[in-house]
C-alpha cells in the first residue's frame, strides 16, 4: 500500500472495474430501497456523502457490517472512549437492521453513518469528509479501495476478531500479490482462532494474537419491566424459545412444538423480522393459535413471533431454553450462542455452526449446549429441559463458564489499538 510501487494487476483491475461501475450505484441502492434493504433517506452516505459534520479532533473510525458485528463494537467503544474521552468515534456499518439497533444503543459522542460502496469516488468522498486517524474493521471486512485509499490517506489500519471462512482464504490465495498488499497493509491484526491467523499469515497478514469480540462484549440488555410483565403473562406456562430463525427452521421448530405437551408457549425470533407473517402462516396451518408481538400481547397464543428489534435480551432471560438458529440447515453458518450462555439460557443448536465453529467446541467440551439435527431431535430436547430443568440449568452454567474468558482480551485490545493513534 505505498505510493513507490504499483499495484498488482488484480487490484488495478478491481479499481477499474469498480471505477466503470459506479454510475450504476445510485441506481442499484435505490433498487435495493425498495426492497427495504436500504434506508431511502440516507442512500447519499451509501455514496459517501456525509449527513453531518466531522468533529474536531482525532477520530477512530470502526465498521461492522451487519448487525452482531456492529454490536459487538460497542464495549470496544465504550472503552476506547473511557481511555480517551475526548477520541471522536464513526461507527459505520451496512445494513438497515444494524442502523436501528444502532440507533437505540447507539452510545454518546458516536456517530454512525452507513459505510459507502467500495467505488473510488464514494471512497474519496467517505474519507475525505472524514479523515480517520485509525480505521478498525471486523470479522471479514476486506474492501480494497477502501483499504488502499484509508492507507494512502495516512491512517493506521486495524482488522480485529478477524473470521475468514475458509473458501474466503482460499479465494484471496490465488490472489497472492493483491492479497499480500491488502493485508500487510493492516498495522494491527487480532484474529478470533489460530487457524484464523495462520491462514492471514500466509496472506502476509502479522499476527498480534487473539480477540473474538462477541465473546468480550457485556450480556444483551434486558429490560427488567418488560420480563416481569411477559413472566406474569406467562403465568405458569414454560416458554421455549427459537432464536434468529431462518426460512426452512420454523417449520422444521413448529413440527417440534407439536409433538410435545401443549401447556407450554414458543416464541419464535426471525432473524429478519420482515418474514412474520409467514411464520404466523405456518403456525396457523400447523393448528396453533398465532400471535405476532408488533401486534397483539404476548401470553394470548401458543405460538408467539417476535418480529422486533433489540429485545433478544428479552427473550433468552424469559425461555426456558433456547434453540439457536441458523443451525438446522446448511447455508447460513449459526448465530451468536454467546448471548444466551452469558444470560444463563439453555442452549440447543443444529449441527451447521461453520461461523461459531470454536465457540461451539468450547461449549460442546464443556458440557454446556445440546445438539439436535431435526423436528424429532428438537422435540426431545425441549421436553428434556421441560421434565429436567436442573439438568438444563446445570448445562447452561458450564456454557456460561466456557464463554467468560473474553475480557481480559478486550482490555489487551483496547491497548493496541490506542498504541496506534497519537
Amino acid at each position: 500500500m505505498t505510493a513507490s510501487r504499483p499495484l498488482p494487476l488484480t487490484l488495478q483491475a478491481y479499481r477499474l472495474a469498480t471505477g466503470v461501475a459506479e454510475p450504476l450505484a445510485p441506481l442499484l441502492l435505490n433498487r435495493r430501497a425498495r426492497r427495504g434493504k436500504e434506508d431511502p433517506a440516507r442512500l447519499g452516505e451509501r455514496l459517501g456523502h456525509a449527513s453531518c459534520a466531522r468533529p474536531e479532533g482525532r477520530l477512530a473510525w470502526l465498521h461492522g457490517a451487519s448487525v452482531g458485528e456492529s454490536l459487538s463494537l460497542l464495549p470496544l467503544i465504550a472503552a476506547l472512549r473511557a481511555e480517551r474521552p475526548e477520541l471522536q468515534v464513526l461507527l459505520t456499518s451496512g445494513t438497515v437492521a444494524s442502523a436501528a439497533l444502532i440507533a437505540r444503543r447507539e452510545p454518546a459522542g458516536v456517530i454512525h453513518q452507513f459505510a459507502p460502496v467500495d467505488t473510488p469516488a464514494a471512497v474519496a468522498r467517505f474519507l475525505g469528509h472524514w479523515r480517520p486517524d485509525l480505521a478498525v474493521f471486523v470479522e471479514s471486512e476486506v474492501w480494497p479501495n477502501l483499504l488502499l485509499a484509508a492507507k494512502a490517506q495516512g491512517a493506521k489500519l486495524a482488522l480485529i476478531s478477524a473470521r475468514l471462512s475458509e473458501k474466503s482464504l482460499a479465494g484471496w490465495a490465488r490472489r497472492p500479490e493483491a492479497a499480500h498488499v491488502l493485508f500487510r497493509g493492516f498495522d494491527l491484526v487480532l484474529a478470533q482462532t489460530d487457524a484464523v491467523a495462520e491462514g492471514l499469515r500466509d496472506l502476509g497478514a502479522k499476527d498480534h494474537g487473539r480477540l473474538n469480540l462477541k465473546l468480550a462484549g457485556a450480556p444483551l440488555a434486558v429490560d427488567q419491566a418488560e420480563l416481569a410483565a411477559l413472566r406474569t403473562a406467562a403465568g405458569d406456562r414454560p416458554v421455549l424459545l427459537a432464536a434468529s430463525t431462518h426460512p426452512g427452521e420454523d417449520e422444521i421448530v413448529l413440527d417440534a412444538f407439536r409433538m410435545i405437551s401443549g401447556y407450554a408457549l414458543l416464541v419464535i425470533v426471525p432473524r429478519h423480522p420482515a418474514r412474520a407473517q409467514e411464520i404466523l402462516v405456518a403456525a396457523q396451518g400447523r393448528g396453533f393459535e398465532a400471535a405476532q408481538r408488533t401486534q397483539q400481547p404476548f401470553g394470548e397464543a401458543h405460538v408467539y413471533v417476535a418480529d422486533t428489534l433489540g429485545e433478544m435480551g428479552l427473550w433468552f432471560s424469559l425461555a426456558k431454553a433456547a434453540l439457536i438458529g441458523g443451525s438446522l440447515a446448511r447455508g447460513p453458518g449459526g448465530h451468536n450462542p454467546v448471548e444466551p450462555a452469558q444470560l444463563g439460557c439453555p442452549i440447543i443448536t443444529g449441527s451447521h455452526v461453520d461461523n461459531w465453529q470454536a465457540v461451539y467446541a468450547d461449549l460442546v467440551g464443556a458440557g454446556g449446549v445440546a445438539i439436535v439435527r431435526d423436528a424429532l431431535e428438537l422435540a426431545a430436547a425441549y421436553t428434556e429441559v421441560l421434565l429436567q430443568p436442573a439438568a438444563a440449568q446445570g448445562r447452561a452454567e458450564r456454557a456460561r463458564h466456557a464463554v467468560s474468558a473474553g475480557e481480559t482480551r478486550l482490555d489487551a485490545a483496547v491497548t493496541a489499538l490506542l498504541k496506534l493513534l497519537p
